[in-house]
């Protein structure tokens, strides 16, 4: 994607789950995990704004959710963690999105579930494996 070129903002009509079920009978916060993935990855590539404007900020909300409310779905063994990450990275990659980041950016996700997820590691290591899988397949196109 070309730096001047803006991503369209999130589609209205699916929006991203705002729960999932945590740990222990918990239920997790998509929308604030979310966020906080998001802050940690707009601090650690601040060209993100430049790139991609408003819209990349939402679509970081918008994909973490999913994101995470896949992870937690996978542990309950309700949702293959990695073939949903494929379809996302295919899209994302058609889109000229860099794959390095979209592995950091699952990373961050484990980061701010093993801070803010009581009995989290499961969920953690769920995201770090997907990681694992984007970095080591590399393309998805």
């Amino acid at each position: 994607m070309s730096p001047d070129r803006r991503t369209a903002p999130p589609p209205t009509g699916l929006n991203p789950p705002k729960t999932a079920p945590g740990p222990e009978g918990t239920t997790l916060d998509l929308v604030l995990l979310a966020e906080q993935v998001c802050t940690l990855y707009y601090t650690e590539y601040a060209d993100e704004d430049e790139r991609y404007g408003d819209a990349g900020r939402a679509w970081c909300r918008h994909d973490n959710q999913h994101l995470l409310s896949w992870a937690a779905e996978s542990v309950e063994g309700f949702v293959d963690l990695h073939r949903e990450v494929t379809w996302l990275a295919g899209v994302l990659e058609a889109r000229e999105f860099p794959m390095d980041r979209l592995a950091r950016n699952l990373e961050l996700g484990a980061e701010v579930v093993r801070l803010r997820v009581p009995q989290g590691e499961d969920l953690a290591g769920a995201l770090v494996g997907a990681a694992v899988m984007v970095r080591e397949r590399g393309t998805f196109l």
